[in-house]
């Protein structure tokens, strides 16, 4: 692809309630967008929910003083009722409104850029994102904690350093484990509404996104996964971040920061899941993707596994109706059937579980070493 023209495709979706002191340094981030100009401006639509406060406002004075010149802004005003005025409702919004400008203006290829107001764009963002599509189905960015937006906290920058370290341990393990062929490494962990980027007929196929209070953002990419998606966790796409402490979503970002801020300030210790957890999981999804690379003897496969025979039944009833494309719609379709692998494992304390993971991660790599030293030559 080349970047000359690219961002014609494209249309950045944002969802937008009181969000008059944050959105200027999206607005300004997304003008600022490598490849886009005067005569190639990139599509931006703000979905401005059940406002009181100067949201839309300032977006008329943005343009007004020239800080949209790169940019074709579009404001869509909405009142939500009160029992949806949610953050699903309202993305879901803004990117239905982001696919029915594409369709307006004949947009073929058509994809949509999920990012949030309070967030702030490097200004190759929009064109990572569309080079990392050429490879894959959707893209997740990664989250960085932008320090212009927030003035970080000496105890809380390590915090959020040592909980990167303990997924990028889990992610080594489903390198030596599993390792994904459409995702390679280096790659992150996020996937979030922050930073997303996928296909109109992709989001159109698959249902769009649900309408959910919380977790809309990880329900999309389970419902493009459950058709065989293959996502990205793209190092060369990021999203600047704030790590603000309040927010509107029950669970969402700002909960997970408020309980950092917590932890960072001495209040309770950071717990997670130990690492014979995620070797349990890792394994597992690879037994199923084995299994139904066996072909037509599949369920064959999955008995060897244990698996019990009605889920085995059920599966290919399902399949039978709905033919499964990959071995990634097999391994989320089953995994959605069977749930957890046995009861949730009792976390333990950050510092643990690092030295956890980095323990495993060494005897593995160390069996994997001595597995190829003994393989006899070709």
């Amino acid at each position: 692809m080349r970047d000359h023209g690219a961002l014609a495709r494209a249309v950045v979706c944002v969802p937008a309630r009181n969000e008059a002191g944050t959105l200027p340094r999206l607005i300004r981030s997304l003008d600022a967008q490598a490849g886009a100009g005067p005569d190639a401006p990139l599509r931006v639509v703000v979905l401005a929910n059940n406002c009181t406060d100067d949201t839309v406002s300032i977006l008329s004075a943005l343009a007004g003083e020239g800080s949209c010149a790169n940019l074709r802004l579009r404001v869509v005003e909405a009142r939500i009722a009160p029992r949806d005025a949610h953050v699903g409702t309202a993305r879901r919004m803004a990117l239905e409104a982001g696919v029915v400008w594409l369709r307006e203006e004949g947009v073929e290829d058509g994809v949509l850029l999920s990012t949030d107001a309070d967030a702030v764009a490097p200004t190759d963002w929009a064109l990572a994102n569309l080079r990392a599509l050429d490879g894959a189905d959707l893209v997740g960015g990664r989250l960085v904690i932008d320090p212009e937006i927030e003035r970080p906290d000496p105890a809380l920058s390590d915090l959020h350093a040592r909980i990167e370290r303990y997924w990028s341990g889990v992610r080594a393990l489903e390198d030596i484990l599993d390792p994904p062929s459409h995702d390679p490494a280096p790659r992150h962990g996020d996937h979030v509404a922050a930073s997303l980027a996928l296909r109109v007929d992709l989001y159109e196929s698959v249902g769009g996104l649900p309408a959910i209070a919380c977790g809309e953002d990880n329900a999309l990419v389970s419902r493009v996964r459950r058709v065989g998606g293959r996502v990205r966790h793209c190092p060369a796409v990021s999203i600047g971040v704030s790590d603000r402490a309040t927010g509107r979503v029950e669970g969402g970002m700002a909960t997970e920061m408020l309980r950092r801020a917590r932890i960072a300030e001495g209040q309770g210790s950071y717990r997670l899941p130990p690492a014979a957890h995620w070797r349990a999981l890792i394994e597992r999804r690879r037994d199923w993707r084995l299994a139904w690379e066996t072909g037509p003897d599949w369920p064959a496969a999955l008995r060897r596994l244990g698996i019990a025979e009605g889920t085995i039944d059920a599966m290919a009833a399902e399949i039978a109706a709905e033919p499964c494309s990959n071995a990634i719609a097999f391994v989320e379709r089953l995994a959605a059937r069977i749930g957890e692998p046995g009861p949730e494992p009792e976390a333990q304390p950050l510092d643990d579980v690092l030295s956890d993971l980095e323990t495993l991660r060494r005897e593995l790599g160390a069996q994997r070493a001595d597995g190829a030293a003994m393989a006899p030559a070709a």
